[in-house]
């Protein structure tokens, strides 16, 4: 049975970088977020309508890395990237074509919409409902925010803010979650046992 970890948090907390490390770790695929590569295209002058379409472009996505872990069957099909052996050390692996990483859910997609326009698309709404997950890995705000040409939010207190709505968030569903902090070290542990959790 596939199993489903998504990856959240503000901006600049890490999340596509731990999903990366925990598909190595874990011999399995992650998907990006669709964002980036929308926004890349488009310029940051998006609408409220654009980010119905971004949502939709990671809805499809998603489904397309689902369907490649499912047909995975072979190590050598696997994509995988090198990581920092040391950070992983003394920790065991686990059957790998079962899981799929995900940064960015519509959760995100919710929190992003109402936050920058005060509303959220009902499409994005249904896909909450609908759409099940089995363990949501929340990025804290503790690492340094590091420049980029799409990130928004520099400031400490609006970082702390959107954390406060993540978090809230995570509190009032119903999938098991876990708070991802401390060093990129401290981080990976965390999450690499916290994904051992429900594998095993």
């Amino acid at each position: 049975m596939l199993k489903k970890i998504v990856v959240v948090g503000p901006e600049s907390t890490g999340k596509s970088t731990l999903c990366k490390q925990l598909a190595a770790h874990f011999q399995t695929r992650w998907c990006p977020e669709f964002a980036r590569q929308y926004l890349l295209k488009h310029g940051m002058n998006y609408t409220y309508d654009d980010l119905l379409t971004i949502a939709k472009g990671q809805i499809d996505l998603e489904e397309e890395y689902i369907d490649e872990v499912r047909k995975s069957k072979r190590p050598e099909d696997r994509k995988t990237t090198i990581i920092d052996k040391e950070i992983l050390s003394g920790l065991s692996d686990f059957p790998t074509s079962s899981l799929l990483f995900i940064d960015t859910d519509m959760y995100v997609m919710k929190i992003w919409c109402e936050f920058v326009f005060g509303k959220c698309h009902q499409f994005i709404l249904d896909q909450i409902a609908a759409r099940k997950y089995d363990l949501y890995l929340l990025c804290n705000i503790d690492l340094p925010w590091i420049k980029d040409e799409l990130r928004e939010y520099p400031d400490l207190e609006r970082r702390k803010q959107l954390y406060s709505i993540y978090k809230n968030t995570m509190v009032g569903q119903s999938t098991p979650w876990v708070e991802i902090c401390g060093s990129y070290e401290e981080r990976t542990n965390k999450a690499i046992a916290a994904v051992g959790n429900i594998v095993v």
